[in-house]
Parts: structure tokens; sequence; C-alpha cells
């Protein structure tokens, strides 16, 4: 698949991307939370790190300027302020939940972050399909991000229920191993199910 971003921050947990912007006056399209996205390392052709998308912002490029309110519509933006495109960037930051190596796919963090300036592209159907494999994946979706667990776990269940073709089984033994992973908290369990809309 064709790079959407480029890593622009990395940690041992994170990294964050910043989307291409488009060929035309229009914002950059950024993956949905919870959608599933793949960091192939240049240097090394069989290291693949994968990240949900558990965060995204659009704000001024130097920080300095904020945007305000103009009153147009997107069209009306484009005759009238164009410059309003050159002046933002759209960044998504990814959970680091595993990573494949020599065809393997590993649930836990790799032993170093991805590379600064890596292309970031989603996974395709069947890399979400082998990274949700074993249900333990959802260990590294409880781990504290910039938004509440529950809306995060509920939206990557939903995704990656979409990419394997309404696998209900799957879906049901990954919520018995989160069930297994909250232990008593039943109220937390409860709130991320009642997401799973499907």
């Amino acid at each position: 698949m064709e790079p959407i971003a480029e890593v622009v921050t990395v940690s041992t947990v994170e990294v964050v991307a910043q989307c291409f912007p488009p060929p035309t006056l229009d914002f950059p399209t950024v993956p949905p939370l919870g959608a599933w996205v793949a960091i192939d390392d240049g240097d090394r052709p069989d290291c693949t790190v994968f990240g949900v998308v558990s965060f995204a912002e659009t704000l001024p490029i130097d920080g300095l300027h904020r945007p305000v309110a103009l009153g147009l519509s997107l069209a009306e933006l484009r005759s009238q302020q164009p410059q309003v495109f050159a002046t933002l960037k759209t960044e998504f930051h990814a959970l680091v939940v595993g990573f494949r190596q020599h065809h393997r796919i590993h649930h836990h963090l790799p032993d170093q972050p991805p590379r600064l300036h890596q292309p970031v592209r989603c996974c395709t159907p069947q890399e979400v399909h082998d990274i949700t494999a074993v249900p333990t994946f959802v260990r590294a979706l409880l781990r504290p991000t910039h938004v509440p667990t529950e809306e995060l776990v509920a939206a990557v269940l939903r995704q990656a229920y979409r990419d394997r073709l309404g696998d209900r089984p799957w879906l049901v033994q990954t919520g018995r191993q989160l069930a297994l992973l909250l232990g008593d908290d039943y109220d937390r369990l409860t709130a991320i199910l009642e997401r799973v809309y499907l």
C-alpha cells in the first residue's frame, strides 16, 4: 500500500506521523481512530512495526499562529483563502502494538522504535488478520493514551472485525481475553463492549 504519512516523532511506545498533503487544495485524510498502520524499516526490510491510531489533530505548522474562524465553506476557503491549507499540518499518534520480523508476528514492543522519517502506510486486511490472530494483542491496547482506553479498544475491535470480514467467533474470543485482562473491572469491560456496535 502507498504511504499516507511520515514519522516525525518516535518513542518506545508511540509514533507521531505527519500526513502527506493532498495534491489539491484540501486537508489531508487522516486514518480513523483505531485504524491499523504499519511502518516498514527501509534499512531492515524484514522488520515492520505495527500500531493503531490513537489520536489525531490538525495544527499550525509554525506553532505560533492559531487558526481563526473565518465563516467560510470549504469551497470558499479554496477560492478566497488558499494559503490556509499551506499553514496547517495534520498529525496522528499511533500506539505501537507489535512488530513483524523474519515473517513472524510479535505481540510486544520492538527492541528499538521506528526511525524518524520512515513512511507510514495503512495495514492490509491480511496484516490485520495476522496481527489479531492471537487475542493477547489487546494487552497493548490497555496502556494509557491520548483518548480514553475504552474508546480506543472498541475502535480497534470494530476496525479489526471489518478487516476480518465479520468473524464473530474471533470477536467472542477477543472479548474473553479482555475479560481476563480486566479482571474484576466489570464497568470498564462493559464500557468497551457497549462501544463495539457492529
